[in-house]
């Protein structure tokens, strides 16, 4: 996995080149979270909500919205589709975006309307890994994680 100031970047995903990563599943959908260096700047997150399964959005709305003492603010789906499944673990521990937010923190599963949009929208491998240590930079972004 990659790192750059303390902040994980895994090789393995596609991201938004701002707030979201996506990771492809076997059955066309694709998980969505938040990245390290974005739940870093969120702070200690406090409340989640999240949009119900059978919910479509079109790109760029809200799938999520997440707040912390100093902060509100959407997780934006990259492309348009359904919402096929959300982790509702969230909403009773937000917190755990802060602790693992590639892992069990992961926000919601989405259907894409089509899948040549997303290649479109979302970014990988060494392109992906260079955008988002300008992004890192341009916010002076110090990774840390919270602990449970």
């Amino acid at each position: 996995m990659a790192e750059f100031q303390g902040c994980q970047l895994p090789e393995d995903l596609y991201y938004d080149l701002d707030y979201v990563w996506a990771r492809p599943g076997d059955d066309g959908t694709f998980t969505l979270g938040v990245t390290d260096p974005a739940q870093t700047m969120s702070g200690r997150l406090q409340k989640v909500r999240i949009k119900k399964p059978g919910t479509h959005l079109e790109a760029g709305r809200h799938v999520a919205t997440l707040e912390s003492g100093k902060w509100a603010g959407g997780v934006p789906v990259p492309f348009a589709g359904e919402v096929v499944a959300r982790n509702d673990t969230l909403l009773e521990d937000p917190h755990l975006i802060n602790v693992d937010p590639y892992g069990d923190a992961w926000i919601a599963r989405i259907r894409p309307d089509s899948i040549s949009t997303v290649l479109e929208r979302l970014h990988g491998g060494s392109e992906a890994q260079e955008e988002l240590r300008s992004w890192i930079r341009r916010y002076d972004v110090q990774c840390m994680r919270c602990a449970d």
